[in-house]
């Protein structure tokens, strides 16, 4: 019967050191984060009850993509704040 291969590295790797627990968010980012909520979803409905006219005239339906811009950015720092 042949004979298995003798392995030529450490089996067990031990895991790396962690550094601690992760540090808060400065003071400033909760209220920016829920600032930039708000104001995207203000755009997005101001776009649609002034019949697509406004926020800014005349960029039609770009001020539709400003809104989710602003409210997915808002929403992406929801994923980073501590």
């Amino acid at each position: 019967m042949p004979e298995s291969k003798v392995r030529k590295t450490a089996a067990y790797t031990p895991p790396a050191q962690k550094s601690g627990p992760p540090k808060p968010s400065p003071r400033w980012y909760a209220p920016v984060m829920v600032t930039l909520l708000l104001v995207g979803l203000t755009l997005i409905v101001v776009f649609y009850i002034t019949q697509t006219k406004y926020p800014i005239p005349g960029i039609g339906n770009w001020n539709l993509v400003l809104g989710f811009g602003v409210l997915l950015t808002g929403f992406g720092m929801t994923t980073h704040w501590r």
